[in-house]
């Protein structure tokens, strides 16, 4: 990608698209944090070299029109803390005449931060009149929101039609990382996927069959490979449309001399709520009016001694209902072990990145993803159109 440190930046009026996309709370209070802080190297880079910062975000779904409920004005006074105190303005709007006077009044190493892309339909259209509108702001684009990069909207890609475009420091280092996971990982390689549906990451496992050397499976989607296997998952989850799938990867892992495990034993409840009563099984035991809401010890401890001897692990997903203590177990152990273990490991964004979080063990993961769905697509292999307009 196009490297911005060589970039005069001096004076320069640098437009800048971050994945300020954080939890919120009806207060206003920031839940996370984390995004922001992502986007710390590639702000004060272009701060230090005397740029005029002018930044745009989306946050949430606001569809196309105003909704206080979704502003962004909020987040210019934390990021003044983030930044020590560096002038950080906040515009009420992001195209228009108010923003280019904001613009047009800044003094070097000052930071606008514009209101959400996404109260104008043209943001997620990729509309070419938006799309200048927004460029007009700006001398240089960069592009930091790894996360919104699989995204071809105006801020994503439309910009970059009309300005010299340049990936961030975020968003150099996710493409990076990920790419040396897939294209040279060091044997053994592994990924482990959870979550809900199979359906969401079909492409995904079926392009890490072709790279990986192991699979374990859990979350909700282990469910339609059990039953594909002929096992009774009882009330739980599972993609009837997809066990001909799900059995063609199975087979596909086979032919490949790819070990995609599978659970042994299983937590079970009669319903997914803070009071239910669990109960552990081994898969051939889920009685009918059960769901399987978990993986088991046995099936956690057969996992963990895989993890120990990997030497590269992507992760996605977690392995049961983890909003709920008495089905975490199987995600708090997982991410455990990806702690303890000496692999480059690397968690895909999303749920998973938070159950990092909540257990603080950031520190000893190798790299955490900014992106869900970004990184799922980038490791699916398909190219990323805010990556592409970046030069890569």
């Amino acid at each position: 990608m196009r490297n911005l440190r060589d970039v005069e930046l001096d004076g320069k009026r640098v437009l800048m698209r971050v994945d300020f996309n954080v939890p919120i709370d009806k207060q206003g209070n920031i839940l996370d944090d984390g995004k922001m802080r992502g986007a710390l190297s590639t702000i004060e880079h272009v701060l230090a070299h005397n740029g005029k910062l002018i930044l745009m975000s989306h946050l949430g779904r606001p569809k196309g029109k105003p909704n206080p409920e979704y502003s962004l004005k909020e987040l210019a006074p934390h990021l003044k803390k983030l930044l020590n105190g560096t002038v950080v303005n906040f515009a009420e709007d992001c195209v228009g005449p108010e923003v280019e006077e904001k613009v047009n009044n800044m003094k070097p190493g000052e930071v606008l931060l514009l209101e959400n892309l996404r109260f104008h339909a043209g943001e997620e259209e990729n509309d070419a009149d938006f799309s200048r509108q927004l460029a007009a702001l700006g001398d240089i684009y960069i592009n930091d929101a790894f996360g919104s990069a699989h995204r071809a909207h105006a801020s994503t890609v439309g910009v970059a039609d009309y300005l010299p475009a340049y990936a961030g420091f975020l968003m150099e280092a996710e493409v990076k990382m990920i790419k040396s996971v897939v294209e040279s990982p060091e044997r053994p390689r592994m990924a482990i996927m959870g979550g809900a549906k199979i359906i969401d990451k079909l492409g995904l496992i079926g392009n890490l069959l072709e790279k990986m050397d192991i699979i374990l499976i859990g979350g909700g989607m282990a469910n339609t490979f059990l039953k594909a296997q002929g096992k009774n998952v009882g009330k739980s989850l599972f993609e009837e449309e997809l066990l001909n799938e799900a059995s063609r990867l199975l087979d596909k892992a086979k032919q490949k001399n790819v070990r995609l495990l599978l659970p042994v034993d299983v937590v079970i409840a009669g319903e997914i709520s803070a009071a239910a009563d669990t109960v552990v099984v081994g898969v051939d035991e889920v009685p009918e009016e059960m769901m399987i809401l978990d993986i088991g010890p046995r099936t956690i401890e057969i996992y963990r001694e895989e993890i120990n001897q990997a030497k590269t692990i992507i992760w996605n997903g977690p392995m049961g209902v983890y909003e709920y203590e008495q089905f975490a177990r199987g995600s708090k152990e997982i991410t455990q072990a990806m702690a303890n273990a000496s692999a480059v490991s690397v968690i895909a964004g999303g749920d998973t990145a938070v159950i990092a979080h909540d257990l603080r063990l950031e520190d000893k993961i190798t790299h955490i993803s900014t992106g869900g769905g970004a990184t799922l697509e980038f490791l699916e292999g398909i190219k990323l159109p805010g990556v592409v307009a970046c030069g890569d």
